[in-house]
C-alpha cells in the first residue's frame, strides 16, 4: 500500500529520522524507567509481605509459650490456696505444685517464695536451693500491688543458673488479701534466639522483642550489649507504641541503618515485636535488575540513535547529491549559467505570467562575434575563457532577482527580461555591448573591444494567440538581422497578438 504524499515526503526528510533518533531512545528510557518503577514497587511489596508474615508468625509463636507458661504459673497460685497442701511430704507438695510445663527445653527456674523473699519451693531441687530475691523489682511490684496479674519482668542473669532469663511471675495472697510472696518462673533468653535464628532476613535485618517500656529483651542477630537497654526515648520506638500495628521506614538509634520496620504487640502482653529489613536488603535485587536492564536500555538507546543518526546524515547526503544534481541539470558546466532546460522552463513560466497580466516582457539572444576565430586561432582554451567572460558581462549587465542569463547554445546566451518594455531592453542591450568592450582575456592577450557580441531583442505584451516560442524565433530572427547588418548591434523584432485567430506580427528593426 502506497503512502500519503505527505508522509511519504517526511519520511524521506534527515530531520525526521534525526527527530526519531532522539525521540525513540528518550522513548525507551521512559517506558524503561517506568518498568524499573514497577519493579522497585514489587520488591517493597514482597518486602511488606515478607515482613508481616514474619511478624504473625513469631508473634503467635511467643503468645502461645507464655500462655503455657502463665497456665503454669496460675496452677501454682491455685494449688497454693489448697488447705491440705501443708499436710504432705515436701516431695508430694513440689509434684502438685509444678506440672511437666517446669521441665520444659526453655524453662529456666520455677520457684515459690515467700514474703520475705526467700525460696519456700522449687521445682527443680528439693530440698530447695537457698536464696533470697526481695530486691529484684518483680518481688518489689508484687509486694506494692495486689491487682497486677501477670507481671513481665527486664531481662535478668540467674542467682541460681547464671543464664539470662526473662521473668515471669505472679503474686501470692493470704487469704486476709496480704502479700505471701511470689511465683516465679523464668524462661531463657535462648528460645528467642533459636526462635530467631531460623529466620532470614538480609545482611543488616533484624529483629526485636521490647517491653512497652522500652527495655531490650532480644534482637537478633544477638549482642549481648544489646540486652536491657531502653530506647524509649527513640523515634522508632514512640512509633512502635502508637499503635498496636503497623510498618514504616525510620533509622535505627543503634546504628545508623534505615530499615523498614513491621510492629506488632504480642497478643495482650505487655511485649512489642518488629521484624526490621534494611532498605538495602530490600532493593539489591531491584538494584542488580535495574543495572543489568539500564545498561541494556542505554545500549540499544545508543545504538538506536547512532543508527537514526547516521540515517540522517546519509539522507542529508542523498539530499544535498540530488539538489547538486538538480542544479547541475540546469546549470551550464562551462559558464555557470542556467542552461537551456532551465532557461526554457523560467521562459515558458515568464511568458505565462506576462499574458495573465498583461505586463510586458523582453528578450535578449545574444552571440559572440566570429567566436571561430579564436577556437581556430587560440584554441578551444582560449575559447572557453571567451565564453567566460562573456557570462561574467551579460551577468553583470542585469540586477533584479527575476531577470535570467542563459547560455542556450555552444556562444548564443539569453537574456530574460520579466516586466521589461522594449526600451528598457534596449538598455539593457547598451549595458551589454558596454561591458563585452571591456573584456579582456590576458592569457591570449586578447584586448578590451577584441570581442564583440550581436544581440537580438524581441518583447511585447502577453496576449492571445502569442506563444513563448513565437517570442523567441523574433528575437533569434533579430539576432540574424544584426549578424548580416555588420555586427556588434543590436536589431529589434517586436510581436504583439492580433487575435486568436491570427498568427503574431514580427518586425525587426536597427536599434
Amino acid at each position: 500500500m502506497d503512502l500519503p504524499p505527505r508522509l511519504a515526503k517526511r519520511l524521506r526528510s534527515a530531520r525526521t529520522w534525526i527527530a526519531l533518533g532522539v525521540l525513540a531512545p528518550l522513548g525507551m528510557l521512559v517506558v524503561s524507567g517506568l518498568m524499573l518503577l514497577d519493579l522497585r514497587r514489587d520488591a517493597w511489596v514482597q518486602a511488606e509481605q515478607t515482613s508481616k508474615n514474619l511478624l504473625q508468625v513469631i508473634e503467635r509463636d511467643i503468645a502461645r509459650n507464655v500462655e503455657i507458661f502463665d497456665l503454669s504459673l496460675q496452677g501454682v497460685q491455685e494449688n497454693l490456696r489448697a488447705s491440705e497442701l501443708d499436710a504432705v511430704s515436701p516431695a508430694m507438695r513440689q509434684l502438685v505444685l509444678f506440672d511437666r510445663s517446669a521441665t520444659a527445653r526453655d524453662m529456666g527456674v520455677m520457684l515459690v517464695i515467700d514474703e520475705r523473699g526467700d525460696i519456700a519451693v522449687d521445682a527443680g531441687a528439693l530440698p530447695p536451693r537457698k536464696g533470697n530475691y526481695a530486691d529484684r523489682d518483680y518481688f518489689r511490684v508484687h509486694a506494692e500491688r495486689g491487682d497486677l496479674g501477670l507481671h513481665i519482668g527486664r531481662p535478668l542473669v540467674s542467682r541460681l543458673t547464671g543464664e539470662r532469663m526473662l521473668p515471669f511471675s505472679r503474686r501470692i495472697s493470704k487469704p486476709d488479701g496480704s502479700f505471701g510472696g511470689v511465683v516465679l518462673g523464668t524462661l531463657k533468653l535462648a528460645y528467642f534466639s533459636r526462635l530467631f535464628d531460623q529466620l532470614g532476613l538480609g545482611r543488616e535485618g533484624a529483629i526485636n522483642l521490647y517491653l512497652r517500656d522500652g527495655t531490650r529483651i532480644m534482637r537478633h542477630p544477638y549482642e549481648e550489649a544489646d540486652i536491657g537497654v531502653n530506647i524509649a526515648g527513640a523515634p522508632t520506638f514512640r512509633r512502635f507504641v502508637s499503635a498496636r500495628s503497623g510498618s514504616f521506614v525510620g533509622t535505627s538509634v543503634r546504628d545508623g541503618i534505615e530499615r523498614h520496620y513491621a510492629f506488632t504487640q504480642v497478643g495482650d502482653l505487655p511485649l512489642v515485636l518488629n521484624v526490621a529489613l534494611a532498605t538495602d536488603d530490600i532493593e539489591a535485587g531491584w538494584r542488580a535488575k535495574a543495572a543489568v536492564i539500564g545498561a541494556i536500555v542505554l545500549v540499544l538507546c545508543g545504538l538506536t540513535a547512532t543508527l537514526s543518526l547516521s540515517f540522517g546524515r546519509e539522507l542529508r547526503r542523498r539530499d544535498a547529491m540530488q539538489a547538486e544534481l538538480a542544479t547541475l541539470s540546469r546549470t551550464d558546466a562551462l559558464t555557470g549559467l542556467a542552461n537551456r532546460r532551465r532557461f526554457d522552463e523560467v521562459f515558458e513560466t515568464a511568458w505565462a505570467s506576462a499574458r495573465r497580466t498583461g505586463k510586458p516582457l523582453s528578450l535578449l539572444i545574444v552571440d559572440a562575434d566570429h567566436f571561430k576565430r579564436f577556437n581556430d586561432r587560440y584554441g578551444h582554451a582560449v575559447g572557453d575563457a571567451v565564453l567566460k567572460g562573456l557570462a561574467r558581462c551579460l551577468s553583470a549587465s542585469v540586477h533584479r532577482p527575476d531577470d535570467l542569463v542563459a547560455r542556450v547554445g555552444g556562444e548564443e546566451f539569453a537574456v530574460l527580461l520579466p516586466d521589461t518594455d522594449v526600451e528598457g531592453a534596449e538598455r539593457v542591450a547598451g549595458k551589454v555591448h558596454a561591458m563585452v568592450g571591456t573584456l579582456v582575456v590576458a592569457s591570449a592577450a586578447i584586448g578590451a573591444g577584441s570581442v564583440t557580441v550581436s544581440v537580438g531583442l524581441a518583447g511585447g505584451v502577453g496576449g492571445a494567440g502569442v506563444e513563448a516560442e513565437a517570442v523567441y524565433r523574433a528575437a533569434d530572427a533579430a539576432l540574424y538581422a544584426a549578424k548580416e547588418g555588420g555586427r556588434n548591434q543590436t536589431r529589434r523584432a517586436t510581436v504583439a497578438g492580433q487575435g486568436a485567430e491570427r498568427p503574431a506580427s514580427l518586425r525587426v528593426v536597427q536599434a
